[in-house]
C-alpha cells in the first residue's frame, strides 16, 4: 500500500517536470547543423533542393574549419538555373502589372531585372539604363509584342545563359536619352502608361522600388502651384476633401510625373510612342495631360517634361535623396537617377529580398538591423549587386 501512495504522489510530480523541461527545450531554438544550413540556403535561393555534390560543397564552405564562407555557399546556390528561371522570375514579375500578380508571362520588364541581377550590373540604374536584355532564339524582340520573351518562355530556356543585354532604345525606337530602365520597358509600357494621366507610372514605380504607396508620403503642407487642371479643388463641392487629402498626394506627385509628359503606350500598334525631341528639348505634350482640364481651368497645365523632386524638403526628406543630384531635371531618364540613388529605393531592394528569402518582413530588432546594414552596405561595398544582397540575406537566415 505504500508504494501505491508514492506512485499516485511522484507520478503528476514528475509529469510536471518532463513538461517543463520539454516546454524549456522548445523554447530554445536548436541552431540548425552545417548540412541543414547549407540545404536551407539551397531551398531558399534556387527553390529546389541541391544535389549530393552541390550540398557537399555548401556544406564545406560553411564550416569555418574549412576554407571558404557562407556567402561562398549561397554563391553556388545561385549558379542553379532556377535562381534565374523561377527565384527571380516570380521576384520581378508583381512590378510589372498593377495587379501584382506573379503569374504573369516572361517579358523585357522581368528579363531586365534577371540579367542586371545575373551580370552584377549596378541595381541603382534599374530605373534609367539605356538597358535591355533579349535572348538568342525565339522571334526577334519587338517594340510591338511580346511574343520573343514568350518563346522563349515556351522553350523553357536556360535564362541564366540565354539573356544577353542590348541597347533598349536600339528595339523601341526612342532616342536614348529618352529611355529609362524598366520605366520605358514595354511591360511597364504596356501597364502603367496606357491611357490614364501617367501618374500610375509614377505611383507604381514607387510602390516597387520605394516600398511607399503615396498614402505614406502624403504631404499637404507643400505648394499646390505644379497641381494640373484635372483635380477638382472643390470636390462634391467640399473644399475640405482637396485641402485635406487630395492635395497632399498631388503636391508631390504631379511636379514629378510631369517626367512623363511625352510618353504614351498606344494600345492598337502596342509600342511605347515618344513626342519629345529629348529631354529638355522640347516635344508635344501628350493629349492626356490635359484630360477633364476643366476641372479646374486656374490649375498647371503642363508645357513640357520638366519635374522637380519637392519631396527633398518637409516630411519626406527620410527618403534620403542624393544630395549631389540637383533634384530637378527633364524627362524620365533624370528622374530615373533621383529616385534609384535615394536610400528609400537601396532599403527597398533589401526588404524585397529579405521577404523573398526569410519568408518574411525584417520583423524584429535584429532583422531590422540587419535589413539596415545590408542597404548602407547595397550602397557602397556591394556597388549595389543584388547578387550581395541575396547572399547576404541567405545567410542571416540560414540558421532558423
Amino acid at each position: 500500500m505504500k508504494q501505491a501512495k508514492d506512485q499516485g504522489w511522484i507520478t503528476p510530480l514528475w509529469r510536471i517536470l518532463l513538461v517543463a523541461v520539454l516546454s524549456a527545450g522548445l523554447m530554445t531554438p536548436a541552431q540548425a547543423g552545417f548540412r541543414e544550413q547549407a540545404k536551407r540556403i539551397h531551398d531558399r535561393l534556387a527553390g529546389v533542393p541541391p544535389s549530393d555534390t552541390v550540398l557537399q560543397q555548401m556544406e564545406d564552405a560553411i564550416n569555418p574549419a574549412l576554407p571558404g564562407t557562407a556567402n561562398d555557399a549561397a554563391v553556388i546556390a545561385m549558379n542553379n538555373a532556377n535562381f534565374y528561371n523561377v527565384t527571380l522570375k516570380n521576384f520581378a514579375a508583381p512590378w510589372t502589372n498593377r495587379d501584382q500578380s506573379v503569374f504573369v508571362p516572361l517579358n523585357d520588364y522581368i528579363a531586365t531585372v534577371i540579367g542586371m541581377v545575373r551580370d552584377d550590373a549596378p541595381f541603382n540604374t534599374l530605373l534609367s539604363a539605356d538597358l535591355t536584355y533579349v535572348g538568342s532564339s525565339g522571334p526577334a524582340p519587338s517594340a510591338a509584342n511580346n511574343d520573343h520573351y514568350a518563346q522563349l518562355e515556351a522553350n523553357n530556356v536556360n535564362l541564366r545563359d540565354e539573356l544577353t543585354d542590348v541597347a533598349q532604345s536600339s528595339i523601341s525606337g526612342i532616342p536614348p536619352s529618352a529611355t529609362a530602365g524598366i520605366m520605358t520597358s514595354r511591360a511597364a509600357s504596356e501597364a502603367f502608361f496606357i491611357a490614364g494621366t501617367n501618374r500610375a507610372m509614377f505611383r507604381f514605380t514607387l510602390l516597387n522600388h520605394m516600398c511607399n504607396d503615396m498614402e505614406q508620403v502624403h504631404d499637404p503642407k507643400l505648394p499646390t502651384d505644379r497641381i494640373r487642371q484635372d483635380v477638382s479643388r472643390s470636390p462634391g463641392g467640399d473644399s475640405r476633401l482637396f485641402l485635406n487629402n487630395c492635395v497632399g498626394c498631388h503636391t508631390g506627385m504631379d511636379p514629378m510625373a510631369q517626367a512623363f509628359a511625352y510618353y504614351n503606350y498606344n494600345d492598337v500598334s502596342g509600342r511605347l510612342e515618344y513626342s519629345g525631341v529629348g529631354p529638355g528639348l522640347g516635344g508635344t505634350v501628350q493629349p492626356k495631360y490635359f484630360n477633364n482640364d476643366l476641372n479646374f481651368p486656374q490649375g498647371f497645365r503642363t508645357p513640357d517634361d520638366a519635374w522637380e523632386n519637392r519631396w527633398r524638403k518637409g516630411q519626406n526628406a527620410y527618403l534620403g535623396f542624393d544630395q549631389s543630384l540637383p533634384g530637378s531635371g527633364s524627362g524620365a531618364k533624370s528622374l530615373g537617377d533621383e529616385l534609384g540613388n535615394s536610400v528609400a529605393f537601396a532599403s527597398c531592394q533589401v526588404r524585397k529580398v529579405f521577404r523573398a528569402v526569410c519568408l518574411r518582413d525584417p520583423e524584429n530588432a535584429a532583422d531590422r538591423a540587419r535589413a539596415d546594414q545590408m542597404t548602407t552596405d547595397f550602397m557602397t561595398t556591394f556597388g549595389y549587386r543584388m547578387k550581395d544582397v541575396f547572399a547576404e540575406t541567405a545567410v542571416y537566415c540560414m540558421g532558423q
